[in-house]
């Protein structure tokens, strides 16, 4: 799967490099990667096999809903399943020819729903079949929907097509109930909703290496600015590319107790201390341990870990 970034020029020219020209495409968040997102994936896939076209994915960064709250006093919106790093990690297992991931930014909230169309579906992309979902919106002031999508494709040469629903006995399965489900630290239920286990994956850092001092030394992900929906200690397993399963307690959040000032993910190993500095990992929650607290000190913290590492031995045991 190609990864292409940004508008780029505003003509055709980069999507015939890179042998796009003429793509399906579908748009949207795809936060989660769910179940209903792979029904979406699968008719992309056979809509461009139908037409002997690439398909390709549209989506962006940041997601719409965290740029306007930031520029706004709207309350804060709902934190994210996945990062970007996420859901193309999770997309590479995927069929697709590529993966556009569009800047949301002044630009693109500026576009009017005409240019979005004109400029970027027909000029640059050219494409030649749209799968949306009946209450997509988009352009300036969200001005666009479906109805509109398919009359200017009678225009400028691409159909529209809308995008299947999946359901399950509880309703359409989507990124909300997913991430209920997540916050609720039902992972078995994310689990059935995504078609797959959940996780988050990375990179090892070096971290402020505070968990050395007090016995318990992690491996630690960096997650970004964008608030993750997990936020508190979780048992799991921290997956290495070899396929090696570690059992771990992780904390996720931006621990408060020393004033932590970005999100992280940080991982103490059950068993073992690995080197794994600078390895791909992911890891993958079981069960949630307890909320993010602050606390009056590193002895204190000390303590409730020692505490969280027991119940998260207990979880593991339990979902071996």
């Amino acid at each position: 799967m190609r990864l292409i970034r940004g508008l780029g020029p505003a003509d055709s020219k980069a999507f015939e490099a890179a042998g796009m020209h003429g793509a399906v495409v579908t748009i949207g968040n795809f936060d989660g990667l769910h179940r209903g997102h792979q029904a979406v994936l699968g008719r992309l896939l056979e809509a461009a096999q139908d037409r002997q076209a690439p398909a390709l994915l549209m989506t962006f960064e940041p997601l719409p809903r965290e740029y306007f709250a930031a520029r706004s006093q709207a309350p804060a919106p709902p934190g994210r399943l996945q990062r970007l790093r996420d859901r193309l990690v999770t997309l590479g297992d995927s069929a697709l020819g590529a993966a556009w991931v569009l800047r949301f930014d002044a630009q693109l909230a500026g576009l009017s729903a005409t240019a979005f169309m004109e400029e970027v579906l027909h000029r640059r992309l050219g494409a030649r079949h749209v799968l949306v979902g009946d209450d997509f919106r988009f352009g300036r002031g969200r001005e666009g929907d479906r109805s509109a999508l398919q009359t200017a494709g009678k225009r400028l040469g691409f159909t529209v097509e809308s995008t299947p629903t999946v359901r399950d006995a509880e309703g359409r399965i989507s990124s909300t109930r997913v991430r209920a489900a997540a916050v609720a630290g039902d992972f078995a239920r994310v689990a059935e909703l995504l078609g797959r286990p959940y996780r988050l994956h990375g990179r090892v850092a070096h971290g402020d290496k505070r968990g050395r001092t007090i016995g318990f030394p992690t491996a630690n992900l960096r997650l970004g600015p964008w608030p993750l929906a997990l936020r508190g200690v979780y048992s799991g397993w921290l997956r290495r590319a070899s396929g090696e399963a570690l059992p771990a307690v992780a904390n996720i959040g931006w621990r408060p107790t020393v004033g932590g000032t970005e999100q992280r993910l940080e991982a103490h190993i059950l068993e073992g201390q690995p080197d794994l500095y600078g390895e791909a990992v992911c890891f993958e929650p079981v069960a949630q341990v307890r909320g993010e607290q602050r606390f009056e000190g590193l002895e204190a913290l000390r303590a409730q870990i020692a505490r969280d590492v027991e119940t998260a031995r207990t979880q593991l045991s339990a979902h071996d």
